[in-house]
């Protein structure tokens, strides 16, 4: 998982001197960014303060610390928020096990109230499916089972699916952009949740048996991920273009159903056929529904 002073030093990294105004008078420099001590002086703290915080030395940062290193950084919203929930975490770095996510009763019956018109998926905080529709299921994931996401242990890994699938990666024809704000999302979501032993282990092993996942995750960018385009090559019905839409949940933190429209007539078409399909195939048959159940 990441630290906050790694965050910060590559932060630091990507910020020239001639970009916040800062003469250099023409010397050599040894570093691309800024140097520690300019930031510090920049943001109101001591070089000193500062190189503690970066190398992991220092107990605590305040929130008017850390804003005032985020604005000579240049860091967004996004990048400000993920800043902070860093410094949180370095007051408690264990990690534990986590429980087994459960889907709350109303995003189930959200999701059963979309019925197959378009295709969508209720996503955990490490991006294991909890649950799908029909034709979410068919666009995206038909060569594995449909009820996967009952069982904790089967639930498929969107994250991992992502850079270790051929299959879905030859989907997905616009895969390189969409894996820059996967990786990107994935980095915010571990400084949300920095004690989950889960998630440290999928970046691990993400790390570990993708060279583009590790070359990604190196950049240190962060960003949220609510809203965008994907450009798909589907086996059976061709080419899908559709925008997926995140809707947060609030009765579970860390839920996300995911809708994906289509962007044109025959795109619609396809998902038509899709849809279609589905219901014909036994890899499709109704899920069964689940009783209610207390949230974990």
């Amino acid at each position: 998982m990441e630290s906050l002073g790694g965050f910060l030093k590559s932060r630091r990294g990507r910020v020239t001197p001639a970009e916040i105004g800062l003469r250099t008078y023409g010397t050599a420099r040894r570093v691309p960014g800024l140097r520690r001590e300019e930031l510090a002086q920049l943001a109101g703290v001591s070089a000193g303060y500062y190189t503690r915080l970066e190398q992991g030395q220092a107990e605590t940062a305040s929130a008017q610390v850390l804003d005032a290193l985020a604005r000579v950084l240049q860091l967004d919203p996004v990048e400000t928020l993920h800043l902070h929930n860093l410094a949180r975490r370095s007051s408690n770095p264990g990690l534990s096990e986590p429980p087994p996510e459960v889907l709350h009763p109303r995003v189930l019956a959200l999701l059963e109230g979309l019925a197959d018109a378009m295709p969508a998926f209720v996503l955990g905080r490490r991006g294991d499916v909890l649950a799908w529709n029909r034709t979410g299921h068919a666009l995206f994931a038909g060569h594995l089972p449909f009820d996967a996401p009952e069982d904790p242990a089967r639930r498929p890994s969107i994250p991992r699916l992502f850079f270790l699938d051929p299959l879905l990666r030859d989907l997905h024809h616009n895969w390189a952009e969409l894996a820059r704000i996967h990786v990107a999302y994935l980095r915010l979501t571990a400084g949300r949740f920095p004690t989950d032993a889960r998630l440290a282990a999928l970046i691990g092993e993400l790390t570990m048996r993708s060279d583009e996942f590790a070359t990604l995750w190196a950049t240190g960018d962060v960003a949220d991920c609510t809203v965008g385009a994907m450009d798909l090559r589907h086996p059976t019905v061709g080419a899908v273009d559709v925008t997926y839409q995140v809707w947060l949940q609030p009765d579970s933190p860390g839920h996300r159903l995911e809708i994906y429209t289509p962007n044109d007539p025959a795109s619609a078409d396809a998902l038509r056929l899709l849809t279609h399909q589905s219901h014909r195939d036994p890899a499709g048959a109704a899920r069964p529904r689940r009783s209610a159940t207390t949230p974990g």
